[in-house]
């Protein structure tokens, strides 16, 4: 009985592992600095965060997460969830539409120098934007002199004003996020619903709403990190008026209120990252089911 060869393409060397199975590929050493970079730059600041906020008097104890929860802690952690998730929506919207107007716009000069300016903006931060803001619009800022914005019961040292503050950086960010969204809508799908009889706001519910919902989601997510983790903004302009959980880590590790809180600092922390993953996860199941209709 005649034996029987596969025949491999000419040119093509044929390397079989043991019993006849194909080799495994070790392109996954590749990522190994990543990995090493990840497991130093993450990792380990992980495990001694979470040794800190299980530790209290030299054994493992939830007292600091407990302590984390209640009272002026609890009320800062809601506090910047609160103006996190005001931030989050507030700048999605307006930089939504103000990317549209961009995109819509048939002047390119605006377009780039719009795109350049959120570049720079949406870097901008920290004491600089602090300053900035307070010598205009503070209790003795220019505008709120000369419009008499304090005669009106004006202050930028409270919750809206800090709303506002962050919204400077936040809205241009949001601007950079939607822009590749929006220049993917294709001018097809709004001729060819035009055809079907729809008007424009059906367009927008039923198409390009839709489309856009991914990138949408991500950028209020992307809003709501930045906010939440800011810190040095807050710290220069407000300090203690407006109760927010950064400031009460910062004061927890410097010893400015109570000495030997640090481990409740590394709980707070601990709270934050919950918070941030309970975020995570609602936007997960919301992007994959929203990422259908880009397929």
């Amino acid at each position: 009985m005649a034996e029987t060869h596969s025949a491999a393409p000419a040119g093509l060397p044929v390397k079989a592992g043991k019993g006849g199975s194909r080799p495994r590929s070790k392109g996954w050493t590749g990522a190994l600095p990543l990995l090493a970079f990840v497991g130093l730059a993450f990792g380990i600041p992980t495990v001694a965060l979470l040794g800190g906020a299980f530790t209290s008097d030299g054994s493992l104890s939830t007292a600091n997460l407990t302590e984390s929860l209640q009272g002026a802690y609890l009320t800062a952690l809601l506090g910047s969830v609160k103006l996190s998730a005001v931030v989050a929506i507030a700048g999605a919207v307006v930089g939504t539409f103000l990317a549209q107007a961009v995109v819509t716009s048939r002047f390119r000069a605006l377009r780039e120098a719009v795109l350049t300016a959120s570049g720079v903006l949406a870097n901008f931060g920290g004491v600089p934007l602090a300053f900035a803001w307070t010598a205009t619009l503070g209790n003795s800022g220019v505008l709120t002199r000369q419009l008499h914005l304090g005669d009106h019961g004006w202050s930028l040292y409270s919750f809206w004003g800090l709303a506002l503050v962050y919204l400077y950086f936040s809205v241009p960010l949001m601007v950079l996020v939607v822009v590749p969204a929006l220049d993917g809508l294709r001018p097809q799908w709004r001729e060819a619903a035009q055809n079907n009889g729809a008007n424009a706001w059906q367009f927008w519910r039923y198409v390009g709403i839709p489309v856009l919902a991914p990138s949408l989601l991500g950028g209020v997510v992307l809003l709501f990190g930045g906010a939440f983790a800011a810190y040095a903004t807050a710290a220069a302009m407000v300090g203690t008026v407006v109760p927010l959980v950064t400031l009460q880590i910062a004061d927890a590790l410097t010893g400015n209120v109570l000495i030997g809180h640090e481990n409740v600092a590394l709980a707070l922390s601990l709270d934050m990252i919950v918070v941030a993953g309970l975020v995570m996860a609602v936007y997960l199941p919301l992007q994959r089911r929203s990422a259908r209709w880009l397929r």
